[in-house]
């Protein structure tokens, strides 16, 4: 539906006096009404109900209960690192900067993400989705703003200073500008939950409470899909347990029991990799998401194929953008990329694959050195030293 023009002309014209018409559209939009009423008379709507989540044999849902915002990272990392969760993940959080926070967190493990926003044009969104799906990025850190969480009907009144008179217009600037902020440049068509053809995907995180039931039924059910098996993790800090209260009841068995089970995780175990965690928090800065996300707009500014006939016209603006300052989101340490073996949990020893082809092939490269030397000679340099001594020759004596 993007795309229409503000009036747009009555199809009514092009069509015969007497016909048959269905309208199907996922959603139900003002554009969807605005185009019912041109086209249809009198139709009759059907709704039909959002399809059941598949049952626990199929889709296994767990709840994690996380004390801070530190442990929702250490537990991420641990559980991709180590290799707990195997296959394509999406990965849902409330926030575009949150998105781009996330996404660098993860560069600096050596984990390779995509970030899925509404801010991105539809172009590029469509050519993540696909590079997704032919497996370049195994995982996506998607924002889901179509929901937005119900205002309280009745906000809470703020206490009135003593010699300050009410004023009703007092805050409505700030209120307004507030609420530009959040919408300005953000597709009201996007939404990463619904509606996008993601295949095989393995695994759903929740690495933000969803705002509504609906959303997570939406979030949830990008996975485990034609009989295929899926996992979902939600993390919930305690400031999000009432939404999270709010989705496990409304998704209680038959018997009220819960479909969200307890995910089971010693992180004391993992408290080795907790400074490795730490180090890429600190380097993760606000200044490091805002300069993703320029870095991000002027990629988008290079390859857009509506600028290429500015760029023609004005040479001069294409070299400025293209030689402008580089920008460094975020220092990656190449020391977070591997996990040392004594950082692995003894219980995930037989589970965990911290870069071992990698370790194979140096441990190859030296037995051949090895090999090699030993072929010249023995292995002790002490024993295999041979000392060739060279007399230098004596000038002839001179003739008497």
């Amino acid at each position: 539906m993007r795309g229409l023009p503000l009036t747009p002309p009555n199809p009514s014209s092009h069509l015969p006096k007497i016909y048959q018409a269905l309208l199907l559209s996922a959603t139900f939009s003002p554009d969807v009404e605005a185009l019912k009423e041109l086209v249809l008379h009198n139709p009759v709507t059907l709704c039909p109900p959002e399809p059941r989540l598949p049952g626990p044999s199929q889709l296994r849902q767990f709840g994690v209960r996380c004390g801070t915002e530190e442990e929702k990272f250490l537990l991420l990392c641990a559980l991709l690192k180590l290799g707990v969760l195997r296959g394509r993940a999406l990965l849902f959080v409330g926030t575009t900067p949150r998105c781009y926070r996330l996404k660098l967190f993860l560069e600096q493990f050596g984990v390779p993400a995509c970030a899925l926003n509404s801010e991105l044009p539809a172009r590029s969104r469509c050519h993540i989705i696909t590079q997704f799906n032919r497996g370049v990025y195994d995982y996506i850190v998607a924002t889901d703003e179509e929901a937005p969480a119900a205002p309280p009907e009745h906000p809470p009144r703020k206490k009135q200073r003593k010699g300050v008179a009410p004023s009703k217009d007092r805050g409505k600037g700030k209120d307004k500008d507030k609420g530009k902020d959040k919408g300005k440049d953000k597709d009201s068509e996007y939404g990463v939950a619904r509606g996008i053809d993601f295949q095989n995907v393995t695994v759903v995180i929740n690495f933000d409470v969803p705002p509504t039931v609906e959303s997570y039924i939406h979030r949830v059910g990008r996975t485990a899909r034609a009989d295929n098996p899926g996992t979902a993790l939600t993390f919930a800090l305690p400031e999000e347990e009432e939404g999270m209260a709010r989705i496990e009841d409304a998704l209680a068995g038959e018997n009220g029991e819960s479909m969200l089970q307890p995910y089971k995780f010693r992180m004391e175990e993992i408290e080795g990799l907790r400074y490795r965690c730490r180090d890429a928090m600190r380097s993760v800065t606000k200044q490091a998401v805002k300069e993703a996300r320029l870095r991000e707009i002027k990629d988008e500014l290079l390859n857009s194929e509506k600028l290429k006939a500015y760029f023609e016209d004005n040479p001069r603006d294409l070299h400025v953008l293209r030689h402008d300052k580089p920008l460094h989101p975020a220092i990656v340490k190449p020391h977070l990329r591997n996990v040392p073996d004594y950082l692995v949990p003894p219980s995930l020893r037989g589970v965990a694959k911290p870069d071992r082809k990698k370790r194979r092939r140096v441990l190859n490269t030296g037995a051949k050195r090895r090999r090699g030397a030993t072929s010249r000679g023995s292995g002790n340099p002490l024993q295999s030293f041979k000392y060739a001594r060279h007399r230098a020759k004596r000038p002839a004596a001179p003739p008497s």
